[in-house]
């Protein structure tokens, strides 16, 4: 899944996350606004035919977003590599 960078200093972090839909992007805010490190997590999705989704997320102070999402991702990543059917 590519994702482009569209701001990333310190806290908060907003990306726009390629090929990905309404699904993909509520387990992203879902698990990040459970997390104590997150103050608000959140995605847009313009025009579903020529906008690709956005994804903003704000931690709390002292923690850095871009980790925070990192690690989630690893989390997910490790998650769904153990899944047995």
């Amino acid at each position: 899944m590519p994702i482009k960078v569209l701001k990333n200093e310190g806290t908060e972090l907003r990306l726009r996350v390629i090929g990905e839909n309404h699904s993909t992007l509520q387990l992203f805010r879902s698990r990040l606004n459970d997390s104590k490190d997150v103050e608000y997590a959140n995605y847009f999705e313009k025009h579903p035919d020529l906008d690709e989704p956005e994804l903003y997320v704000r931690c709390v102070k002292g923690k850095k977003a871009e980790k925070v999402f990192r690690d989630l991702c690893k989390g997910i990543n490790k998650e769904f590599t153990g899944l047995k059917l």
